[in-house]
């Protein structure tokens, strides 16, 4: 996203304000990819720094710069912008601005930050690893950096770091705890309905994962020497995983084209601009999301682990959960998403709330006509009621 101040702080590497720390890893060796840097085009300013509260700060300067990413705030002329709410966008190839939709339903609202991740490529190699561990540890930071009385909202990759930050924020009892969390998607159990992808991810050895799927990121480019999932085998593999859906949308272009609509015709171009805008991802991450959420499902299974520290998502007891669903969802199939709800057992049944959204596909799920209709006053009712 282009433009905004964003606050510099110390280059920490994901430590969390709240957690407990155990002895960090030493930085992998580094493997890249081919990526294109995308700037923010949304009708919206984002601008000003994410505010300091009580109870935020800690190592990194919790809110402000940050080797993998930036947390952003966007600006309103308004002495009551609402409650704050982190939305946390996918780190899968894409940049930040896939959610301007998102984002758009939601400022009237609320007082949203947004995860701004930066292009792998774009990272020295001296700023260590990115893994997964590092992403939970990034989400308490920043929640600490907005303070108490903040909202969560995860979109699709993100779901299992967002549920594993809320549960280790709730065991500790952190004053910086979201009040509540939704989850747009997300494969929190993917070995329930598992897509085509996931069953292939099971079948296949981690070291082919990272042989066939990552490279290093050559000179001239900041990351030299960094190991990343390139932007453009994400874009590619999206593509083929709903190859049906982008050969009607071609078809239906060519016959905008044919009709002069010319309106059909600048969607179709922008919405496809957007999605060949990549990013490289760090590679411990992409390996990670391979090996311990789509082969291990640790979270589900109850074996997953911060850094040594075992994850408890019963901790949970007083952050509202709302969890969302696409029937026709080819990217995250109905139920890996719901069974965060029966993880979180610890939640009185009034506090979870789950909400399958008929006819609709990924995408849907966060922007269109059913995002605007359905899904966004259902998210701002949960996040009201939560206080």
């Amino acid at each position: 996203m282009g433009g905004p101040a964003a606050a510099a702080g110390p280059p920490d590497r994901g430590a969390a304000p709240g957690l407990r720390r155990r002895p960090r890893r030493q930085p992998a060796a580094a493997p890249a990819g081919g990526s294109r840097h995308h700037p923010c085009q949304a009708g919206i300013r984002p601008g000003g720094d994410p505010r300091r509260r009580p109870g935020s700060g800690g190592a990194g300067g919790g809110g402000g710069r940050y080797p993998f990413g930036r947390l952003l705030r966007f600006a309103k002329d308004t002495p009551r912008p609402g409650p704050p709410l982190l939305v946390v966008a996918p780190l899968s190839g894409h940049f930040a601005t896939r959610l301007r939709g998102t984002i758009a339903g939601l400022l009237p609202e609320h007082d949203v930050h947004v995860t701004d991740w930066a292009d792998a490529r774009e990272v020295p190699a001296a700023a260590g690893p990115f893994g997964l561990d590092d992403q939970v540890a990034r989400i308490v930071a920043w929640l600490e950096a907005l303070g108490p009385g903040a909202h969560l909202l995860a979109v699709s990759q993100p779901a299992v770091a967002a549920l594993a930050a809320a549960a280790l924020m709730a065991e500790d009892g952190n004053p910086a705890r979201p009040r509540s969390l939704t989850l747009i998607a997300g494969p929190v159990d993917p070995h329930l309905a598992p897509t085509r992808e996931g069953k292939l991810a099971r079948s296949l050895p981690p070291g082919w994962f990272a042989n066939a799927e990552t490279a290093l990121v050559p000179p001239p480019f900041a990351g030299a020497g960094r190991r990343v999932r390139p932007g453009t085998q994400q874009l590619a593999a999206s593509v083929l995983s709903d190859l049906q859906t982008h050969a009607l949308a071609q078809a239906a272009q060519l016959r905008a084209l044919a009709a002069g609509d010319t309106a059909a015709a600048a969607a179709h171009r922008a919405r496809y601009d957007e999605l060949r805008s990549v990013m490289d991802v760090p590679g411990e991450l992409y390996l990670d999301t391979i090996h311990r959420v789509f082969q291990a499902a640790e979270l589900a299974r109850g074996r997953m682990r911060w850094r040594g520290r075992p994850v408890r998502p019963e901790a949970i007891r007083d952050t509202a959960l709302l969890v969302v669903e696409g029937a026709e969802d080819a990217s995250c199939p109905p139920g890996q998403a719901r069974a965060a709800l029966g993880l979180c057992r610890g939640l009185p049944q009034g506090a979870r709330h789950h909400h399958l959204q008929p006819g609709a596909g990924h995408d849907a799920l966060f922007e269109g006509p059913a995002w605007e209709a359905e899904i966004r006053p259902l998210v701002a009712r949960v996040i009201r009621a939560a206080g």
